[in-house]
């Protein structure tokens, strides 16, 4: 199991759009400890058809005793994002103090930020953060048009020429192996977007010989190559089959049904949630950094917290065998 979540009592106070498609909500939030750094998430309590759940956003720069997250409503939301686009200025709920896995090292030369889409929100704390201590700083931010770029003119307020923008819709696009050859040995490069960027990205820096410890990057849990669909998933040692429904993680229904897995990150990064794929009559969607492609390509194993079928029915075994099996 995760470890235990230190819950604040949450209160919106503020909403705005910095994007057509992104909603910007901000929370007065009780007994916060300390300020963050950039790159931190915090976990906030959601409802769903009525059902509590848990959702993990970036929190943006915020006001002491505050806390700040940007959330794109999704076509394929699991149900986080419409929760989120659907507060009032005074609902209330809960969220955690802020932790972070996707943090600056402080020790580059240079510094390259790439945020595709949504991924911005990370990105974006970073900027600011490398900005204020005269940091040697390149962003570049690709989105579908410019009126789903977040926070693009305040960056470009912020790095002026520092900042170069990709329109998708005008046939624009990252070259990022000129970008990471532009890099001096010690710069490093910091990802947020779709799984297909990081996979790119990831692919031409290690071809480039680069140590891997100076790339890092984020990604999003709902971004596949297929649209989410319902499947089922057969646990062997309980004897259960377990349905997920589209807007559901597998790991959230395996929970939920009463099989005990462990996890942390939820974001398909630790591994920890990896099960063995014993038999599947359709394809895994693998939506985590985890695993290698090589690994991935196989589908011997998947991250219950991220990756999904792709319709049809799996066979997995979780390393757990209940009591009195």
């Amino acid at each position: 199991m995760r470890s235990k979540l230190e819950w604040r009592a949450a209160r919106v106070v503020a909403i705005n759009y910095p994007a057509e498609d992104v909603r910007a909500v901000t929370f007065a939030v009780e007994g916060l400890r300390s300020a963050f750094d950039p790159g931190s998430h915090t976990n906030i309590k959601v409802l769903i058809r009525g059902e509590a759940a848990v959702r993990t956003y970036t929190v943006l720069p915020s006001a002491p005793g505050e806390l700040r997250i940007a959330v794109k409503l999704h076509p394929n939301s699991r149900g986080g994002s419409a929760y989120i686009w659907s507060l009032a200025i005074g609902d209330e709920t809960e969220m955690t103090e802020p932790e972070n896995r996707f943090e600056l090292s402080w020790r580059a030369s240079r510094y390259l930020l790439v945020a595709g889409g949504i991924g911005i929100t990370p990105i974006y704390g970073m900027a600011r953060a490398l900005a204020a201590r005269n940091q040697q700083i390149r962003l570049i931010y690709g989105a579908k048009g410019l009126t789903q770029m977040a926070f693009a003119s305040e960056l470009r307020d912020l790095l002026g020429d520092r900042l170069e923008t990709f329109v998708q819709d005008a046939g624009e696009q990252f070259d990022l192996a000129a970008e990471f050859a532009a890099l001096p040995p010690d710069g490093e490069a910091y990802i947020c977007g779709p799984h297909g960027l990081l996979e790119a990205a990831r692919t031409i820096w290690r071809e480039s010989g680069r140590s891997m410890s100076r790339l890092r990057f984020e990604v999003f849990g709902d971004s596949g190559r297929f649209v989410e669909q319902a499947f089922s998933v057969s646990v062997p040692a309980y004897d259960r089959t377990v349905a997920v429904r589209p807007d559901q993680t597998m790991l959230d229904a395996l929970i939920e049904a009463g099989i005990d897995m462990i996890y942390d990150c939820r974001r398909g990064e630790c591994g920890l949630c990896a099960v063995d794929v014993l038999d599947a009559s359709t394809v895994i969607d693998h939506r985590d950094v985890f695993f290698s492609a090589h690994e991935r390509h196989d589908s011997a194993k998947m991250c219950a917290c991220v990756s999904r079928a792709a319709g049809g029915a799996i066979t997995i075994g979780t390393g757990y065998q209940p009591e009195g099996a």
